[in-house]
């Protein structure tokens, strides 16, 4: 069992919630790496990396779909890392859209609604946040589209210990017209299963209402 952290700064606290294994993959809507620490790549220098990469490390994934082969859809990118190549290469060619994207689909809907909740999700949304987590890692989301990976070698930033990693990205994409209505399908089932108070029913149309701003 993976799990996935979150922190917030107005709450000042801590969130964990479980996520089911998926391999070591992780979903990041930012991820920065300097084009120095870069020794190695799968093109063999990092001028060489494709445009969605090099996009994703500078400016994270908002610049991805802002890119002219991105327009309309969601980008998801799962990334994992180790020493060992032959192992990751084998995760980038069995990942699937059916078994693996899931998992990344869920913890960003997680985020979604634990960075726009006032209180502690369990708190503010009730028994909806933890269906609404189940029921998107139980999503059918065969229309995405696993479009390309690639990977990288990088130095360790801890100088005490230097080390070598190996980093692979995958990059999955998805028509925003149908994700956002899988995503309001889902709302809708997850509501329907649950009981709520009054006040966790006005955050959970709140949260229908502005669900999409800035996923």
């Amino acid at each position: 069992m993976l799990f996935i952290f979150f922190s917030c700064a107005a709450q000042n606290n801590n969130n964990y919630f479980p996520v089911p294994d998926s391999g070591i993959s992780k979903d990041v809507k930012n991820e920065y790496v300097e084009l120095g620490n870069i020794i190695e790549t799968k093109n063999g220098a990092a001028t060489q990396m494709p445009v969605w990469l090099r996009s994703f490390l500078g400016s994270g994934i908002g610049a991805v779909e802002k890119l002219d082969a991105y327009v309309n859809k969601y980008v998801f990118i799962g990334i994992n890392e180790g020493e060992n190549f032959t192992v990751l290469s084998k995760w980038i060619e069995y990942y699937t859209v059916t078994h693996d994207f899931p998992t990344l689909v869920a913890v960003r809907i997680g985020e979604r609604m634990y960075l726009t909740a006032s209180l502690y999700p369990d708190d503010e949304y009730g028994a909806f946040y933890e269906t609404m987590l189940l029921n998107a890692y139980n999503a059918d989301y065969s229309s995405a589209v696993k479009e390309d990976n690639y990977w990288i070698k990088i130095k360790s930033k801890n100088s005490e210990e230097p080390s070598e990693n190996y980093v692979f990205y995958v990059l999955i994409t998805i028509e925003k017209n149908v994700m956002q209505t899988i995503i309001r399908n889902m709302i809708t089932k997850s509501n329907a299963a649950v009981t709520l108070t009054a006040s966790q029913n006005v955050s959970v149309n709140r949260l229908r209402n502005t669900f999409f701003e800035g996923f």
